[in-house]
């Protein structure tokens, strides 16, 4: 039987190749960004799953109070690591604290920049490490080094690395005792290329045993497994107040309170305001996977307007079908072997579709995602999606085409079914032609179409809302400046002479020094107080380490008093203030005015305009810009190429010299204006996905709009014959056909509009500088939408208008 019916599916399939090919292809592309949706949610929620203690690893993170407002921080003091062993040990089964970031690692000759970290005993064991050399004993020892596996294949080959010298930063050097599996890409630690001692940093750093507060600094990442009887909530509860018993009175004001972040939310929900939790990534999840429901729901939508639309060709089948003895339900059977059929068809087409997709899809995603064809799981779920879309795709037509009725199919009065004219013998429907039986494929369209243009709308709003950000004045000159990391005090030992040998050069106008890229902060500040500041209030200002020439190297404007100047001896001890710092502190005069900072006296010598440093979506952080001591060495030098040199020949004139006065770090640098565009990434990464999505959610709309022209042009070609005897011309034929197509996506515009200026609205609320929700988007959008319409239509209706009337009228019914 089963048979029968896939085999008389096949049949009608072949009979109608151009619905069969549209509906294959439409489905197909639904069915592919089904899948590639799919990937890249299996990809977002599987996150860190790969660790084997996954349940039970969480990271120690603080709300502490600032600026009249909860902020979350990541990092903590480092005693807090041996306070939680020491007080709330019986919570955790491992305590470990670490300092992840980019090192210069010399092995031999070779010198190259590696993200790596220093991490306490039980590291290892807490993350699973999978060992490919050593074990995870091999990092007791205090000159360790653990390599990743792609580490030690570029530094080794395929040598044995174990035993081998390691020179990291110019601390002592130190042995490879292991070798580790590479995290996976979608893995927090995914760029970890080497772990070594908590104890090789601490000896390096002679700072952290003389520091007058250890309390104070929060620089380290503390992480901690859970004792298998713990519940995360209940120690999470108890360790709230551990940093703030330890903290001095100045501390305690900003009301530290330590909780327990799950692996389980680092990356899905990582987004913070106001102390409490308030989503992430998880949001795109959401996002993306509604998306792709709803493409794919366009795909069976021209499936059921496709299949119905047909309803005439299909009604003497039925009814001969009945009139022979078969049942209502072997005819829904029927009907749904042929969806099953398609679907099938689409879902081999789709995984073709997928692959050639994937490597564009991973760029654009910045993931790299496969096809899991090895995966049980993935063919068990691919199987339930065939059956599923089969289910929504051909639910409707099935229970549609086999509800007809013999006796009024076979005397040829169906050809619509409709329930506005109603048998008076049986109480059952009839199927004369009436205005109520194009209704449901109407409002199929007007679904289809609402949801492109809700899709283009949202596109659109995303790269406005990235170009209006973009656009904002940044308060200095990005073009032509140029950033090199110092990772040691080679360069800053030799500073002037640095700068001099740059000057020479001729392609630098400037060059200065810097604690912190132009484009972020790495320092703040709770110590400054001033005259009339509220004694209770709690605050932390950015700080930017700089040298006299910063200023006239990115260009910053002065909005008062004076930048600093080596004619004032006294500049040592003085400061600049951003407008937000201006404006938050609320003196009525800001140049001149004494402050104290640590206890020490300063003075403030001038105002900054506010500089764009950190997001560009958010307002500018209360900063101050103090003067670098002569034996504070910065983290960056920044340069000034002049405009008329090129890029490629100041960069030629500038790598020796650094080369020259530190040898022992690789020359690198980093443009600003890149830098800059990076901030962006995640927005223009949305809206691509988004855009391409919204592009071929229109495609499939337009694919069924196109078959269901072709259809009803072959239906009312006789009509259309005879008009064109009577007289009619080409453009009544045209708006004959196209006039009902254009409305229903009219109608489609008009809902879109508050659809997505609901969803939009709420998704630019995320973002404090933003763009407004200007009318001519909306606007622009739906003439999009109808123009595309207007196109795909009047193709269909232009060539029925062209046919010879004497031909139509010939042909057979």
């Amino acid at each position: 039987m089963l048979k029968n019916y896939f085999k008389t599916a096949l049949r009608n399939l072949a009979k109608s190749k151009l619905h069969s090919l549209i509906n294959i292809t439409g489905l197909s592309i639904g069915m592919a960004v089904a899948l590639l949706i799919g990937l890249w949610i299996y990809d977002e929620v599987s996150f860190d799953h790969h660790f084997t203690n996954y349940k039970r690893i969480a990271q120690v993170i603080q709300n502490v109070s600032n600026n009249g407002t909860v902020e979350t921080w990541t990092s903590v003091p480092f005693p807090l690591a041996e306070e939680l062993r020491k007080n709330y040990g019986s919570g955790f089964s491992h305590v470990v604290m670490c300092r992840v970031d980019d090192h210069i690692v010399t092995v031999g000759d070779n010198k190259l920049k590696e993200h790596g970290g220093f991490f306490e005993p039980g590291a290892p064991e807490m993350f699973s490490l999978k060992m490919l050399r050593g074990s995870w004993a091999g990092l007791d020892d205090p000159s360790s080094i653990f390599l990743s596996e792609s580490m030690a294949r570029a530094y080794f080959g395929n040598e044995d690395p174990i035993n081998k010298i390691v020179k990291i930063d110019n601390m002592p050097v130190v042995k490879v005792t292991g070798v580790y599996q590479d995290f996976p890409r979608n893995s927090s630690f995914s760029d970890l290329q080497f772990m070594s001692p908590w104890a090789l940093f601490y000896n390096d750093a002679p700072w952290l045993k003389t520091i007058d507060d250890p309390w104070r600094p929060n620089f380290i990442t503390l992480y901690v497994q859970l004792a298998d009887h713990a519940d995360l909530a209940k120690v999470s509860r108890l360790i709230k107040d551990a940093k703030l018993k330890k903290v001095n009175a100045h501390l305690a004001a900003k009301k530290p309170e330590l909780f327990l972040q799950p692996m389980s939310n680092w990356h899905l929900y990582s987004q913070f305001k106001d102390g409490v939790n308030v989503g992430g990534a998880i949001q795109y999840v959401w996002m993306f996977g509604t998306i792709g429901l709803f493409v794919l729901l366009l795909a069976c939508i021209n499936f059921m307007n496709l299949s119905t639309a047909q309803s005439e060709k299909r009604a003497r089948e039925v009814g001969i079908r009945k009139t022979l003895g078969s049942l209502r339900r072997q005819l829904v059977i029927q009907f749904f072997s042929e969806s099953l059929l398609t679907v099938i068809f689409a879902f081999a087409l789709s995984l073709a579709f997928v692959s050639l997709a994937l490597p564009f899809f991973n760029e654009v995603a910045d993931k790299q995602m496969s096809v899991l064809w090895n995966n049980p799981f993935f063919w068990l779920l691919s199987i339930l999606f065939i059956f599923l879309t089969a289910l929504i795709a051909g639910s409707y037509p099935a229970f549609y085409l086999s509800s007809f009725e013999p006796v009024e199919v076979l005397k040829g009065t169906a050809r619509f079914r409709t329930r506005s004219r109603v048998s008076k013998q049986r109480g059952r429907s009839s199927f004369k032609a009436g205005r109520l039986a194009a209704v449901p494929r109407k409002v199929l369209v007007v679904l289809q179409f609402t949801v492109s243009v809700t899709l283009i709308i949202g596109t659109v709003i995303v790269y406005r809302q990235i170009q209006f950000a973009k656009d904002r004045p940044v308060g200095y000159t990005r073009d032509g400046l140029i950033t090199i990391p110092t990772m040691n005090a080679a360069v800053h030992n030799h500073f002037q002479a640095v700068k001099d040998e740059l000057l020479r050069t001729g392609a630098v106008s400037s060059v200065t020094e810097a604690g912190s890229p132009t484009t972020e902060v790495y320092n703040s500040t709770s110590g400054l107080s001033w005259e009339g500041k509220d004694p209770n209030l709690s605050t932390d200002f950015s700080v930017s380490d700089i040298t006299y020439d910063y200023g006239a190297t990115v260009n910053w404007e002065i909005k008062e008093g004076r930048g600093f100047s080596k004619a004032y001896a006294t500049d040592s001890s003085a400061l600049l203030l951003n407008e937000a710092a201006v404006k938050f502190i609320g003196l009525k005069k800001t140049v001149g005015a004494v402050m104290s900072w640590w206890g020490h006296p300063v003075t403030i010598i001038g105002v900054v305009k506010d500089m764009v440093v950190q997001s560009p979506y958010d307002e500018p952080v209360p900063t101050i810009y103090s003067l670098m001591g002569p034996n504070d060495a910065g983290n960056d030098v920044i340069v000034s190429v002049r405009p008329s040199v090129s890029t490629k020949e100041a960069l030629n004139k500038i790598a020796p010299i650094f080369r020259q006065f530190n040898p022992d770090q690789p020359f690198e640098y980093r443009f600003v204006d890149e830098e800059y565009a990076r901030k962006f990434s995640n927005e223009e990464r949305v809206g691509r996905l988004a855009g391409f999505f919204a592009m071929l959610a229109v495609g499939i709309s337009c694919l069924g709009l196109f078959g269901l022209m072709s259809f009803v042009a072959e239906q009312r070609k006789k009509e259309i014959g005879i008009r064109k005897v009577l007289g009619a011309s080409v453009f009544n034929v045209w708006n004959l056909l196209s006039r009902d197509f254009v409305i229903l996506v009219f109608i489609s515009f008009l809902i879109s509009i508050p659809l997505s200026y609901y969803f939009m609205h709420g998704w630019l609320q995320n973002y404090h500088y933003r763009a407004a929700l200007s009318w001519w988007i909306f606007l622009a959008a739906g003439a999009g939408a109808l123009a595309i319409t207007m196109a795909v239509v009047s193709f269909q209706a232009i060539k029925a208008a062209l046919t010879n009337p004497i031909r139509s009228l010939r042909t057979d019914g």
